[in-house]
């Protein structure tokens, strides 16, 4: 996994609009101003969290019929600015009324596909903590839905391997007997991902209140662009998605209509320039008994 490099500092461009050149865009106000202004095919990568409609501070509780129609709008911008070996991904959760759940990606999968998107991946993101349900069992997963324009699009999974649960299995019959049965680089992380959410005693923990991990990011980041790729995220928040980008070489742009949000975000992204954001690697040890808290930060 990448260590923390600073950055030249002569490269170093954060932009309030949106400009081809700036390592970073973040732009105060609606997501939609600032994808207008993205070329057509700009973008390496589309990744998200979407308000998910339940009327917290950083957005309206609209109503359903209204709320997928903003949607709409912003996938359809999300798919032009989206490259032709590009990738979109989704990250959504539960929308809840009167304690019914209606999960947003089933709601919104028929609009990725009216814009001829095509489903590569439903990942699920496991995680241990949230709130605990009487009524029903308590939520313990989001998904990530993964899109791409066509079918030739940009995939590496070498560059997201992880360790291989018996690295040194040999095939013990056949022609390649003796030989490794297993990738000696590592193996697909597969569709379900164990990664801590990002609660009160997480190192990267802000004000936001829906905060995700960056490494959740990063292993999109990683398997989905290239260095010096273009990341953009229309629902910036505090920045992790511009943070993972950065931290593996890549630029971002993102948008955010809360200004304090915005200006977390500015603080994580100068701290990612110099090395020193407070960020918890891909590859940490869910759980470690070695380490102080068993690693729970």
């Amino acid at each position: 996994m990448p260590q923390q490099q600073p950055l030249d500092a002569a490269d170093v461009h954060i932009s309030s609009e949106y400009e081809p050149d700036a390592l970073v865009t973040l732009y105060e106000g609606d997501r939609l101003d600032l994808l207008k202004q993205i070329p057509d095919g700009a973008a390496s990568l589309v990744v998200t969290s979407p308000p998910y409609n339940l009327g917290k501070d950083y957005e309206e509780n609209l109503a359903r019929d209204t709320y997928v129609t903003g949607q709409a709008e912003t996938i359809a911008e999300a798919t032009r600015i989206c490259a032709e070996d590009g990738s979109i991904c989704w990250q959504v959760g539960n929308y809840v009324e009167n304690g019914t759940i209606m999960p947003l990606d089933i709601l919104l999968y028929p609009i990725f596909s009216r814009n001829g998107l095509k489903l590569r991946n439903r990942i699920v993101w496991h995680f241990g903590h949230g709130l605990h349900c009487s009524k029903r069992f308590s939520g313990r997963y989001e998904v990530i839905l993964w899109f791409t324009k066509t079918d030739d699009y940009y995939f590496d999974l070498d560059a997201v391997r992880v360790p291989q649960k018996y690295p040194g299995k040999k095939y013990y019959k056949g022609d390649k007997a003796g030989e490794l049965s297993c990738n000696p680089k590592g193996k697909n992380p597969a569709d379900v991902w164990d990664m801590p959410n990002v609660k009160s005693n997480h190192r990267e923990k802000t004000e936001h209140p829906c905060q995700f991990p960056i490494a959740l990011i990063e292993r999109l980041v990683l398997s989905m662009t290239r260095p010096g790729d273009l990341v953009v995220d229309p629902y910036m928040g505090v920045g992790s998605t511009a943070v993972a980008a950065l931290l593996n070489g890549r630029r971002a742009a993102g948008a955010d209509v809360m200004p304090a949000y915005l200006e977390i975000a500015r603080e994580r992204v100068r701290q990612a320039i110099a090395g020193t954001v407070p960020y918890r690697p891909l590859d940490k040890p869910i759980y470690d008994p070695a380490l102080p808290n068993g690693g729970h930060d």
